[in-house]
């Protein structure tokens, strides 16, 4: 069991999208140098002043790579201390070399759980342990002091692989939205292309009784099946993009669509006011993009309500003009918690993305959340409809 645990650790692989540097970055180095000068200046007793200053120089400079290399900066750092550790040793002066300002190694601690690959902090991690061993053995400091010490040392690091263990598990479930969100647009889809073959199949049949006694009627019956055939065609291209994971078998259902979004918008008791604009032709929209509708501005409804304070209403627009149609959903309550997107928004922008569409939420400019989406009502290829093959 143990060894399993431990492989697992070794073969962790570094979290995505580090970031190199933040304006943070600037500010923790400007601080650090500061530092580095005021006790390089003020402070009276410092064991090989030179030396102490130059290596906490080296100290402030590292945190700049913490996310991009933790290992080396670790190793960097800690592996300086044993050496510097080891010449003091060797000239029989057992003071510790260095600046208070050399705390700033509590970011590095903090940065290897955080960012760095299962290899990274196995390594690092020996490496610091090995730097706070050798100096516990050497110092005068009584043992009760030398494990606080090493307590504090390892706080960052702890702290680090908690927010790492938290970011990941969040990604996690992201994942989970955006794939049960790509299974229910499979599951509409599959009920659109069948819609979409069984029209075929009753025209067709209708163009073969007519082909003897009225030949005109029976080659508009192949026309309407072409049609309904490249129409076929669009909707199962969206269907191969939607389906990059399998679904789960979950029960085929009709979507909800615009027509239902005059039942959707009473709210229990009244309590938030929904001014509904409908403009364009929306009775020929896609299913999948009819469907897409309904569920924005089913989800954005449904967020002012449980999130929005003081939100007494919202306007909920949607116009249809070809080839797109826009949705706009605004209310004026106001927002207290961070402007972080939720699984629900995530879902939605999924969705949008699927269909070739963009969605986007945010505040609005005065008061209130918005939320505007624009998703295309067909597909364009080369500025033509598909001709099946005959």
């Amino acid at each position: 069991m143990l060894r399993d645990d431990l492989r697992t650790l070794w073969t962790e692989p570094r979290p995505p999208d580090a970031p190199a540097r933040v304006r943070r970055d600037w500010a923790l180095l400007t601080a650090g140098l500061t530092g580095v000068a005021l006790e390089a200046t003020l402070r009276e007793h410092v064991v090989w002043r030179p030396v102490a200053v130059v290596f906490t120089l080296g100290l402030c400079l590292l945190p700049l790579a913490r996310r991009t290399r933790p290992l080396a900066v670790v190793t960097l750092a800690f592996g300086s201390i044993i050496l510097l550790q080891g010449a003091s040793l060797a000239v029989a002066d057992r003071e510790p070399v260095g600046l208070y300002t050399g705390m700033i190694v509590l970011v590095l601690v903090y940065a290897l759980p955080r960012w760095g690959s299962g290899r990274d902090i196995v390594l690092g991690s020996t490496v610091i342990l090995t730097a706070s061993t050798l100096c516990s053995l050497t110092d005068r400091t009584p043992l009760v002091e030398n494990l606080v010490g090493f307590v504090f040392l390892l706080l960052p690091g702890i702290i680090g692989a908690a927010v790492r263990f938290r970011g990941t598990a969040r990604q996690r479930q992201l994942e989970q939205v955006r794939s049960r969100e790509r299974e229910q647009l499979a599951r509409e889809l599959h009920d659109t292309v069948a819609h979409h073959v069984s029209a075929m199949v009753i025209i067709a049949q209708a163009g073969r009784v007519l082909a003897d006694t009225a030949p005109a009627a029976a080659v508009q019956a192949l026309e309407e099946v072409e049609e309904e055939g490249a129409r076929t065609l669009e909707e199962m291209r969206a269907m191969v993009a939607a389906l990059r994971h399998r679904g789960t078998g979950a029960e085929l259902a009709p979507p909800a669509t615009t027509a239902d979004l005059k039942r959707l918008i009473r709210t229990p008791g009244g309590r938030l006011a929904v001014d509904l604009q409908l403009d364009g032709d929306l009775d020929t929209l896609p299913p999948a993009v009819d469907a897409a509708v309904y569920r924005i501005v089913q989800e954005s409804l449904t967020n002012t309500l449980r999130h929005a304070l003081d939100a007494t209403e919202a306007v909920v627009k949607v116009t249809a003009h070809h080839p797109t149609v826009r949705v706009s959903v605004r209310d004026n309550g106001r927002r207290t918690s961070r402007s972080r997107d939720g699984y629900g928004l995530t879902g939605l922008r999924e969705r949008a993305t699927l269909l070739g569409g963009t969605l986007q939420a945010g505040p609005a400019i005065d008061r209130g959340w918005q939320v505007d989406a624009e998703l295309p009502t067909a597909r364009s290829h080369n500025g033509a409809h598909p001709r099946p093959r005959r």
